[in-house]
């Protein structure tokens, strides 16, 4: 067999199997931007999210030459929904500008040197527990939607009913965890395709009108509002929406590299400041295209472990979302209990990083701590994000070890406090 076939034909394998493992989002992310009272349009924040995947998987086969898919990612499009939209009643165009201005400072941070003295000045336990913390919204945001976690005045949250929502959630995180555990790449989607299909049987949802549509490219595609964002008062959400992604980023890219042996000389993952770059862009170019922040996704492990080791891959994976723009009213009829188990897993899967994290000394533990606990107990990565910013740095000066503080840091803890000044002003 000639090499450069049996090549491409690892590679688009690879590149297919990425595709299935990643491809969930397709169906969750334009569900959760479509949330009653954002005023986001299905149809337009699907035809969003298959645009960011496609454009910016391809840019990343291209450009950084890595078998990564890129995607809008899970965790900032709860922020940017339940966080911005509903809960500080942010405009939704206004929240699209917000993510361009995030690019904007990442594509700034990824070009330029300030990317690795930024890296090396956060230390490792926050940077795990913004991922903690993400994981823990994500699994709020899950159960809420299949009626399991409820509002209550008195305790705040309390347990829901054991509905049919609840019953089917069930039954999905059972359909993904059983083909999980056998490293099936279609687990995410069988689990909401067989949920979604009991519900159609038992008549608890309709069948669309027609299959395919054309995409929509009129609602909410470059309708965002870039001055609008720029408002004191909404300054802490996007520096918040920056070093989520930087972080989420990071460590998608390091983890995976380092799982896969991608690694230069030096130890160091290759290609990696082009990686950030695609990213930065698949940010900035989400803010356009009418989503929530775009990243590289960890799922990409699949491919890669099918053989992907080139952007060749990403090219595959690419093309495979084309189809995707025009199933529109298929993916809208999957119930949002069909998604909660995919929401569930992967904030599971996030969680993991708290082994990362000594808590056995308080001034390292207790800024990780609160950085974890502040975002699903205030519906806010902001609020996690700058606590913990400014607990790590006057708990380490507390403890005298403030020559262990990277001056950065000591910056970051005063923008933060500023930033939660602002804030505050903003609501009083």
């Amino acid at each position: 067999m000639n090499p450069s076939r049996s090549h491409t034909a690892t590679e688009a394998i690879a590149g297919i199997t990425t595709f299935f493992a990643v491809a969930y989002i397709v169906v969750v992310n334009p569900s959760i931007l479509s949330t009653p009272g954002t005023g986001i349009p299905f149809s337009g924040a699907l035809t969003a999210t298959v645009l960011i995947c496609f454009s910016m998987t391809l840019l990343m086969g291209l450009y950084a030459r890595l078998p990564f898919a890129v995607a809008p990612g899970m965790g900032i499009n709860g922020f940017f929904t339940f966080t911005l939209i509903l809960g500080r009643q942010v405009p939704w165009r206004a929240a699209l500008g917000m993510v361009f201005w995030a690019g904007i400072a990442f594509l700034i941070l990824s070009a330029t040197p300030l990317r690795p003295a930024l890296v090396r000045a956060i230390p490792a336990s926050l940077r795990a527990a913004t991922a903690v913390g993400l994981g823990l919204f994500l699994a709020l945001i899950g159960l809420r939607s299949a009626g399991l976690v409820v509002a209550d005045p008195v305790t705040l949250v309390r347990m829901g009913r054991l509905d049919h929502r609840a019953l089917l959630m069930i039954v999905g995180l059972g359909v993904t965890l059983w083909l999980s555990a056998r490293r099936s790449s279609l687990a995410y989607l069988a689990g909401i395709f067989t949920v979604t299909a009991i519900a159609a049987l038992a008549g608890l949802v309709s069948p669309p009108p027609q299959l395919f549509s054309a995409p929509d490219f009129h609602s909410v595609f470059l309708q965002l509002d870039i001055w609008g964002a720029l408002r004191w008062a909404l300054a802490p959400a996007i520096v918040s929406l920056l070093f989520t992604d930087l972080f989420d980023s990071l460590s998608t890219l390091i983890g995976v590299a380092q799982a896969a042996e991608m690694l230069d000389a030096d130890g160091h993952p290759v290609n990696l400041k082009q990686a950030l770059i695609v990213d930065a862009f698949a940010t900035l170019g989400a803010g356009l295209a009418g989503s929530s922040s775009g990243t590289a996704y960890v799922e990409s492990a699949a491919g890669i472990n099918a053989g992907g080791r080139t952007g060749l891959t990403s090219v595959f994976t690419a093309l495979c979302f084309l189809p995707c723009f025009f199933v529109g009213p298929l993916v809208a009829m999957v119930p949002s209990y069909a998604t909660a188990p995919v929401l569930i897993l992967v904030g599971a899967a996030m969680f993991r990083s708290v082994g990362s994290i000594d808590f056995g000394q308080l001034e390292e533990g207790l800024p990780a701590f609160l950085t974890i606990i502040l975002m699903p107990l205030t519906f806010s990565i902001t609020q996690g994000i700058l606590w913990g910013f400014i607990s790590h740095v006057g708990l380490y000066c507390l403890a005298g070890r403030r020559r262990e503080v990277h001056p950065i840091m000591y910056g970051l803890a005063v923008v933060a406090i500023g930033l939660l000044v602002l804030e505050h002003s903003a609501l009083s």
